[in-house]
């Protein structure tokens, strides 16, 4: 089986360095209708970006993963149809009603944003004409188990980045306060603010904290178990993160499924080359709120409630104060221009930047409220950042090249990593040497140079009786013809193959469908008819009928969280009610917790209430 590391690309440059740094795929914002609004690019950027993959042969994924209007249908689909002439390779979708449309034979993704959350619907998503099922971040191991065992399509899991605290497509907060919609690719990120908690009496429990902030996913010590349960593509998340997020995330997995690669020849790589970095990948030194494995097995502890800011690595502690400077005990040298970071004596985020360092004194631009003891976290790493501004890996498919012939006749063969065979011939007539083994060293340096291309020589072999003297210019020639003969193979051979998509009449696996199906076009609606479910309520997005209506729902639960689980509880002082209460600025919502199924549910309770 082929495994594929998939990566975010923000634009192009980001796209292009994905795959330098030994990405098999990566995923990015179609000019519209993508998931995140503000990470769209141009269908010629993403053209030029297939082009460059599909030399290593990677592939593009565009995402079209936002719920649609009626109204934006038509330009949707036409989009759709540049997206495939471009050379993308497949489509990441939210809205069934697309599967209505007239669309290209482009292969189709179910994004996430569908609630890819249980065996019944990614069989349902199978038989309707998916070819890969992005799995919700909640799902288990266990899980992963239980699904591949009942289907056959391609399953994608995320195993790094920024989590949203909501099933997938099923959070409404953003909406319902500020207008802006998560299923439309514009969301405000409610679960990253600071909230009180209050019992139902108005008891306030916690005040100002990110209750709803988690900590970032990482999968990095479960790839074994994943790929055992089936999942084929591992996915970075951060499409609007920086360059060097995506360079050092991107090497750190690569260096780990190459490893895994090593020790199981049953499975190879997706894509074809090998990378080699000039940097030590470490994802504590890019932005992150701290990791943690989420469901993958069990639950544990996940928020990260002091702070939703990036703290970066853990660095060390202060152990001496002076007038002007810090003595400090570090984990890693430091250097002007690095960030710091700490909790104040109320838990309070704050930071500050080091202006010199002279052993383990360190100067900062401002004196930090800080006592011996304090924890420090470098949360802006000014040499790393530095570092992976410059050139930081070459990616290069292993080629073998063999010359052949006579005097009169030479025949170059240069044959790639994936078996690709091209050749250029130099008919015209060359003195023999009169020194073949100098000669033959020659030869075998100069067409070894292989340069600013893609390939590196593996192995050169010279098959010639006599040992020709062959002029520097005309090997070069021939190298040149035949490395860009093997570029034009590449080009042709690695096109994504058209895939139809045909309608039919699967049934889906529940006679009804409200809200929560997000139903706002009428297209879908047909979709959700024709596999015999009948549409009961139409979406949110185009209702705006918050009334009784979960506005999250989440596996996380804040009881777990703060040891006061409804399920373990005994002797506590706070109440052992089912709900509690939730303010923001002047926004109370209710929390309820649904043991059975171990979720939290937040809904509405009185919009601007004191």
């Amino acid at each position: 089986m082929e495994l594929e590391l998939l990566a975010p690309a923000k634009d192009l440059i980001h796209g292009t360095e994905a795959i330098n740094h030994g990405a098999d795929a990566v995923y990015i914002g179609a000019p519209a209708f993508g998931a995140r609004v503000a990470a769209g690019n141009s269908v010629a950027d993403i053209e030029r970006l297939a082009a460059y993959a599909h030399r290593y042969r990677a592939k593009v994924f565009a995402t079209v993963n936002t719920l649609l209007y009626d109204s934006e249908l038509d330009d949707a689909v036409n989009m759709i149809r540049s997206l495939y002439n471009a050379g993308v390779d497949a489509l990441i979708i939210q809205d069934p009603g697309l599967l209505e449309c007239d669309l290209p034979p482009i292969e189709l993704h179910a994004s996430t944003q569908m609630h890819n959350a249980s065996t019944e619907r990614i069989k349902f998503l199978e038989s309707v004409g998916f070819r890969r099922v992005i799995l919700a971040r909640e799902t288990s191991l266990a899980q992963m188990r239980a699904i591949r065992k009942a289907t056959t399509v391609d399953l994608e899991a995320f195993i790094h980045g920024a989590l949203c605290v909501c099933y997938s497509g099923q959070c409404y907060m953003s909406l319902y306060l500020n207008g802006r919609s998560g299923n439309r690719g514009s969301c405000t990120q409610p679960c990253r603010s600071a909230y009180d908690l209050l019992d139902p009496d108005g008891r306030q429990l916690r005040s100002n904290e990110h209750l709803l902030s988690l900590r970032d996913f990482s999968a990095a010590q479960h790839l074994d178990s994943m790929i055992a349960a089936g999942v084929r593509s591992f996915k970075i998340e951060g499409r609007l993160k920086d360059i060097t997020y995506v360079k050092n995330v991107t090497a750190y997995y690569r260096q780990l499924l190459d490893n895994y690669l090593e020790g199981h020849p049953e499975h190879q790589a997706a894509s074809s080359g090998k990378t080699v970095f000039y940097f030590t990948p470490d994802p504590e030194r890019t932005f992150n709120r701290g990791y943690t494995d989420y469901f993958l097995n069990g639950r544990h502890r996940m928020a990260s409630h002091a702070t939703q800011k990036s703290l970066g690595k853990q660095i060390g502690q202060v152990v001496g104060i002076g007038r002007n400077n810090l003595v400090l005990r570090t984990l890693e040298p430091l250097t002007a221009g690095d960030g710091l970071c700490f909790f104040d004596s109320d838990n309070q985020l704050q930071g500050f930047l080091v202006n010199r360092v002279e052993g383990n004194t360190v100067t900062p631009n401002r004196m930090p409220p800080v006592a011996v003891g304090t924890r420090l976290w470098r949360n802006n790493d000014f040499a790393f950042e530095k570092q992976l501004q410059g050139n930081t890996a070459s990616r290069k498919i292993g080629v073998d090249i063999m010359l052949s012939g006579t005097c009169n006749q030479l025949t170059l063969c240069i044959t790639d990593s994936d078996g690709l065979t091209a050749e250029a011939i130099a008919n015209q007539e060359f003195q023999s040497a009169n020194k073949p083994d100098v000669a033959l060293k020659q030869l075998e340096t100069q067409l070894a140079k292989l340069g600013n291309t893609i390939f590196e020589a593996r192995s050169v072999k010279i098959d010639c009786d006599p040992v020709p003297f062959v002029p520097a210019a005309v090997i070069n020639e021939l190298r040149r013809e035949a490395v860009e003969k093997l570029n034009i193979i590449r080009a042709e051979i690695y096109k994504p193959k058209p895939c139809q998509t045909t309608r039919n009449d699967a049934p889906y696996f529940d006679a009804e469908v409200d809200y929560k199906a997000n139903v706002i076009n009428n297209r879908a609606k047909q979709f959700y008819e024709r596999h015999h479910a009948k549409v009961t309520e139409m979406g949110l997005d185009l209702t705006h009928d918050y009334d009784g209506k979960a506005l999250m729902t989440t596996k996380y639960c804040l009881r777990n969280e703060l040891g006061i689980c409804l399920k373990t509880l005994k002797s506590n002082d706070l109440p052992a009610d089912t709900s509690l209460l939730l303010r923001n600025n002047r926004n109370l919502f209710r929390l309820t917790f649904d043991c059975q199924n171990c979720q939290m549910i937040v809904s509405t309770f009185k919009k601007d209430s004191k």
